[in-house]
């Protein structure tokens, strides 16, 4: 019986294929320097640091993609559009979160087929946000 090793690209979650936690915190980290100067989003986010929610948001991709559960243990459920319900996100918002996430996917250099399924992922996630029209 052939035996396939533990931890070969089938069995490994898409966090670990692409490198794990310091891939997401790179993706994270560059996309709210994108955020931090853009006028339309900046105000969306009403800590004076950025810092929290670009842990939150880590964390929760992290999670998401295979990593570990600690967006959960500390947050809950993500129920993430109840959380972006008190913010108006219309078009011209989703454009921009796309426009400062593209920047931040296309530095990763990942593998074609790793960028394509987070990026495929995260315009539909943003798609799914947009809670007024404009």
């Amino acid at each position: 019986m052939n035996e396939i090793p533990r931890g070969t690209l089938q069995e490994q979650t898409f966090y670990e294929q692409v490198g794990g936690e310091p891939v997401f915190r790179r993706l994270v980290h560059r996309f709210y320097e994108g955020v931090a100067d853009d006028p339309l989003l900046r105000p969306m986010y009403p800590e004076e640091d950025l810092g929290p929610a670009e842990e939150r948001f880590a964390l929760f991709l992290m999670q998401y993609w295979g990593g570990p559960r600690t967006y959960s243990e500390n947050r809950g459920h993500p129920r993430l559009r109840m959380r972006h319900a008190p913010f108006r996100v219309d078009r011209a918002a989703h454009d921009a979160w796309l426009r400062h996430m593209r920047v931040a996917v296309e530095e990763l250099e990942l593998a074609p087929e790793h960028e394509t399924q987070l990026w495929n992922y995260l315009t539909y996630a943003a798609a799914s946000m947009i809670n007024s029209e404009g």
